[in-house]
């Protein structure tokens, strides 16, 4: 009996191990609702009670589950292979919040929380997700309309969650304003109808911030690393895809990007997190809980450039109006976030090597042979753009305010402080610890200019991009000398490149003058510049406003909504996802100058 039972386990893990996977994704997916629903939903203690019991018998049921799978399936495999690493992590995480409860040990009382349990139910089910959503290889999409549908799933998704009546400690929002915060969380814009710190509860904040998170990064990018990671390996087809979506040329580094990539993005988020904690007054806050959250939160929502805050009034608000260590903190992540991966990764590169270098210098007393490292082409220029925008941003914003609203920060360390806050916010972090309603015409007009130029490629920031603009400048220059090709660092550049950084300036204006042409027709009590400056920051994602955005009509909302989408995505990435033409005419025509 016991050797048929034992036959009949090693015949289904071996053979129908997908029905399992089937089972167990249903189940934590009707576990994870019931999480949302008592969570989001549910407001009757009675009901509450009920449900919060139920989600303990499933935590143990999941538990049970995974425990039995993973036993069997290594017990018919005869080996641990590398799809098992991911089910026992999860024990050992089940194990150790059972420990928490039970043992009643104070050093862990912490991880006997509700929540810790919630997490637990949430990692099932994205690791049962994960292992589904690698279907490609059944079917194809060209991985640019994929990557625009992910947005509009999470969007979807997002906007869902942020309807439920527990979401808002106030009444509950309605499809607009949720689709409205939803897309600008997603978008990372920071655009808000609704204020998160005093309306929004904990649930509701935590729901925002899982969105900027992932869609700073890129559902495809979580999907892929989740999906490799609980799966155990991709398919040649799936690091195709992937590659595309990433930018990385060889298929072999596809995998190593995207693990890299996500790991120095919460490696630096929990850095910039330590630093933030340490920038803050304990007497602002009700507990230490309350200091960790707050940290993250802002740590996350700096580095992917969102500018969401859960402090009231934002970051003019007087007990951290003048903490500049806050405000350079945060400076230093969304300048980080705006850089780019690749340069986040050249530094990250240079710290670590270093690090060795002078671990065998000080402690080993060996020398240390080490890779040379240097910039790319693309990491000097970008650095270089960066360098010079920071540099005459601060000072423009420094000379244009510092009779005016710089005159009421404390001494001169403050204005230069807030000075190089501001400048570097505007283009694209979305902060602002100045009340713009009081800023000068000739400062908006370099705050919008400083949003339409952006930040860097390959960055959490928006805008056409810093590098676009310098090479528009550059080809402009090289016109009037005469020379029929851009040189920049002993290097020509491709006629694609600068065809490219053209028609995104094009687009740019094409896109913000319609968005803003629509709004005077559905805001006609708006003044011009105030919806002029809404678009803008919409398409830019940079997040900064007037102070219109919760008065807008519901048509203002949802073009501002399609604004953000469009801005985020690239109006240029959506023009080649629908219209590119795959078939090539090896037809050249007569060649003919325009007059100008």
């Amino acid at each position: 009996m016991v050797d048929s039972i034992l036959s009949f386990v090693r015949f289904v893990f071996k053979y129908k191990n997908g029905l399992v996977d089937k089972i167990m994704f249903y189940v934590s997916m009707i576990c994870a609702a019931i999480v949302i629903f008592n969570v989001g939903y549910v407001t009757d203690p009675t009901l509450g009670t009920l449900l919060g019991k139920t989600i303990h018998y499933l935590f143990f049921v999941l538990f049970f589950m995974i425990a039995l799978r993973e036993s069997s399936s290594i017990y018919a495999l005869k080996k641990i292979a590398v799809e098992h690493y991911s089910g026992l992590f999860i024990l050992i995480y089940f194990i150790f919040i059972l420990i928490a409860r039970f043992a009643r040990i104070d050093a862990l009382s912490v991880f006997s929380r509700e929540q810790w349990i919630y997490l637990g139910i949430y990692i099932i089910f994205i690791a049962e997700l994960s292992k589904s959503t690698l279907f490609f290889d059944n079917f194809y999409f060209n991985p640019t309309i994929l990557f625009v549908i992910s947005f509009l799933v999470l969007i979807l998704i997002g906007t869902v969650l942020l309807m439920l009546p527990r979401t808002t400690i106030e009444a509950p929002l309605s499809f607009v304003d949720a689709l409205f915060m939803a897309t600008s969380a997603v978008c990372i814009t920071g655009l808000s109808v609704a204020d998160i710190s005093t309306n929004f509860s904990m649930f509701g904040q935590t729901v925002i911030i899982v969105l900027i998170q992932v869609g700073g990064l890129g559902i495809m990018t979580f999907t892929g690393f989740f999906g490799y990671f609980f799966s155990g390996g991709f398919s040649f087809k799936n690091q195709l895809m992937f590659g595309e979506i990433l930018g990385e040329n060889k298929v072999a580094s596809v995998i190593k990007t995207l693990l890299t990539m996500i790991f120095i993005t919460l490696l630096f988020e929990f850095l910039g997190a330590l630093l933030i904690f340490s920038t803050l007054e304990r007497v602002n806050f009700p507990n230490m809980g309350s200091m960790i959250f707050f940290s993250i939160f802002h740590s996350i929502s700096s580095f992917c450039n969102a500018g969401f805050s859960i402090l009231s009034g934002g970051i003019t608000n007087d007990a951290y109006k003048f903490n500049y260590p806050f405000q350079l903190a945060l400076s230093s992540l969304f300048i980080l976030g705006g850089l780019g991966f690749g340069i986040v990764l050249n530094f990250y590169t240079y710290i670590k090597e270093s690090i060795f270098l002078w671990y065998h210098r000080l402690i080993t007393k060996k020398k240390y042979k080490h890779k040379a490292w240097s910039f790319s082409f693309n990491s000097k220029l970008v650095l270089l753009c960066n360098a010079i925008i920071i540099v005459v941003a601060t000072l423009f914003f420094y000379f244009l305010e510092r009779k005016n609203t710089l005159s009421l920060e404390k001494g001169l360390d403050g204005e230069w402080a807030t000075s190089f806050f501001m400048a570097n916010a505007a283009r694209s972090a979305g902060y602002n610890s100045i009340d713009l309603s009081f800023v000068g015409a000739p400062t908006i007009f370099l705050i919008m200019l400083l949003m339409w130029i952006g930040a860097s490629p390959g960055s959490t920031g928006g805008g056409v991009k810093v590098t676009t603009v310098a090479l528009s400048f550059i080809n402009i220059i090289s016109l009037a000398k005469g020379k029929e090709y851009i040189e920049i660092f002993k290097r020509r550049i491709a006629g694609e490149s600068v065809n490219k950084a053209f028609a995104i300036i094009l687009l740019s204006f094409i896109v913000v003058g319609l968005s803003f042409f629509v709004l005077i027709f559905t805001d006609p009590d708006k003044s011009m510049k105030d919806l002029l400056f809404e678009s803008l920051s919409a398409y830019t994602t940079c997040g900064l406003s007037l102070g219109i955005t919760p008065s807008l009509s519901m048509g203002g909302k949802l073009i501002i909504v399609v604004t953000m989408l469009v801005g985020r995505v690239g109006m240029l990435t959506l023009l080649v996802a629908f219209i590119k033409n795959t078939t090539r005419r090896n037809i050249i025509f007569p060649e003919e100058k325009i007059l100008f």
